[in-house]
């Protein structure tokens, strides 16, 4: 063995003594020993993103252009909010006035009752009956039924269709007092902050308000609300229509339903289950032909909800069309266009509606449908 390998065996041999000596010790530190210093926290730093407001577009001034003239150059109260829920921006003409909803407000009904949903204190599948002592007026389809001995057996899910997508009186009454009554629904606009919408007493003291009576049951079923109205002078009947267009119980303004149409598209006031229920049924409408759908051009979706007033002597109060339109590319549009109160014919008034989808497409390069020059009765 070399003289240098002889030297590093004798050193590892002297560490290695050293080493299990230390070991195998019994003595106890004294009692200067310190404990060893512990070693500092090691921290990782992650940077975490900070919240990204939603992006707010400006409005694009030709359509602001475009929508501001097409409700100046209608002849009555007209009111017209368009909102980009995907985009943030918003055109209004008129849009911050109160105008009557009518059955526009059946909206509110179904959301109070998918929000009854959400919190599992209802279901679609709940058994229902409505009997003849349910009856309301006017657009009743299921009164045929309702009236049949043991009245009609059906569920929650059942009647919201019937009261979207037929507007039907009696299924969304039947549904608003399921739900606790006026109250409930005006303690969940508030609660959701859905802004300037009003609710009003129900189908049948609103629309007995507005002709200038007090609502009796025994007119339901059988058109005794109209045999009754028609015996009023034509006085009583302006003073009450006044009352009802300055100060519509049910009104709202056109900006604030769009607002809450871009929310509920964006899954703000609903679960995503109860959101598309509701705006699924909404897409099955079949009211208001003559309409928003009749300017939504091809490989467009529309989910709406019509509104519809009483006539007076060609006097209307409350023409309205309110809903969601989704592009081929997927963007969408909140749309509320609304007629509080005008003497112009049907024709117009549809046009007018027409005139605002018509726009909104136009500007989003979809080719819209040109206006209808002859609508078809609803």
């Amino acid at each position: 063995m070399s003289l240098g390998k002889a030297y590093r065996w004798v050193a590892i041999a002297a560490l290695t003594a050293g080493v299990l000596a230390a070991c195998g010790s019994t003595a106890r530190p004294g009692h200067t020993a310190r404990a060893p210093r512990p070693l500092p926290p090691v921290l990782v730093s992650i940077p975490i993103p900070s919240a990204q407001p939603r992006v707010s577009r400006t409005a694009p001034f030709p359509l602001i252009d475009q929508i501001t003239r097409i409700q100046r150059s209608f002849a009555g109260r007209a009111g017209v909010a368009v909102r980009a829920v995907d985009d943030g921006w918003t055109v209004e003409a008129g849009g911050r006035q109160y105008l009557p909803q009518q059955s526009v407000s059946k909206l509110w009904v179904a959301l109070t009752v998918l929000d009854l949903r959400d919190q599992g204190r209802l279901r679609l599948d709940d058994p229902v009956t409505v009997t003849a002592d349910d009856l309301t007026l006017f657009h009743e389809p299921i009164a045929a039924l309702a009236v049949r001995p043991g009245g009609f057996q059906t569920t929650v899910g059942d009647l919201l269709t019937r009261a979207l997508t037929h507007s039907d009186n009696t299924a969304n009454d039947k549904l608003l007092w399921l739900c606790g009554g006026p109250p409930a629904v005006r303690a969940m606009i508030e609660a959701k902050r859905l802004g300037p919408i009003r609710f009003g007493p129900g189908e049948r003291q609103l629309q007995a308000q507005t002709a200038g009576l007090i609502w009796d049951q025994h007119w339901a079923g059988n058109n005794g609300f109209e045999i009754a109205r028609a015996r009023l002078t034509r006085e009583a009947r302006d003073r009450a229509l006044d009352a009802y267009v300055a100060n519509p119980p049910d009104g709202a303004q056109p900006l604030a339903i769009a607002d809450a149409l871009a929310r509920l598209a964006r899954g703000e006031l609903l679960s995503e289950t109860s959101t598309s229920v509701l705006l699924s049924t909404m897409g099955q409408s079949v009211t208001g032909r003559a309409r928003l759908r009749a300017a939504v051009p091809g490989g467009w979706q529309i989910a709406h909800k019509t509104g519809t007033g009483q006539d007076l002597a060609g006097r209307n109060a409350g023409f309205n069309d309110v809903g969601l339109l989704t592009a081929p590319d997927g963007h969408r549009y909140a749309l509320a266009v609304m007629i509080g109160d005008t003497t112009r014919p049907i024709q117009e008034r549809q046009h007018l509606i027409q005139s605002v989808a018509a726009a909104v497409a136009g500007y989003v390069g979809g080719g819209a449908a040109p206006p209808m020059e002859q609508p078809t009765r609803e």
